[in-house]
């Protein structure tokens, strides 16, 4: 199977909100709104994408419908966390995580959208030896 590209939908109750926090606060555009879909595109990276769909359509099979978007961690790699940090604590984001060096190579810290989805923003960092041998040799961060 080829796939030709790859991205998250969230299912979530208010597809307005969840689509106005994501360009507000992590540079996306959108690309296509329908009320209840809207699909998403940074307009840093036209490879990175974001779906957001009303977690009451008719499109979600009968037995997932009415579901909403839980348990998911989206992660946005960035290359300097602690400045995105600043700006989002700035605007009175939620900060469920502080920014911190992690010993597996990551400064990160995890905030949430207006759903609930839990965002990991995260700076590759060199690892500490400990971690440095559970990496493959072509992924270690620097």
């Amino acid at each position: 199977m080829k796939v030709t590209q790859y991205y998250p939908v969230l299912m979530v109750a208010d597809v307005a909100a969840v689509s106005t926090f994501y360009q507000a606060h992590f540079g996306f555009r959108p690309l296509f709104d329908s009320g209840w879909y809207v699909h998403l595109q940074s307009t840093e990276d036209e490879s990175v994408n974001l779906a957001i769909l009303d977690c009451h359509h008719d499109t979600i099979p009968v037995a997932a419908r009415n579901t909403k978007a839980a348990g998911m961690l989206l992660n946005f790699e960035v290359p300097d966390a602690a400045q995105v940090y600043n700006t989002l604590q700035a605007k009175g984001l939620p900060i469920l995580l502080p920014l911190r060096d992690e010993p597996f190579g990551q400064r990160h810290f995890i905030t949430r959208d207006p759903a609930g989805v839990l965002i990991d923003v995260i700076t590759p960092i060199a690892p500490s030896a400990e971690f440095l041998a559970q990496y493959a040799d072509d992924a270690v961060p620097q």
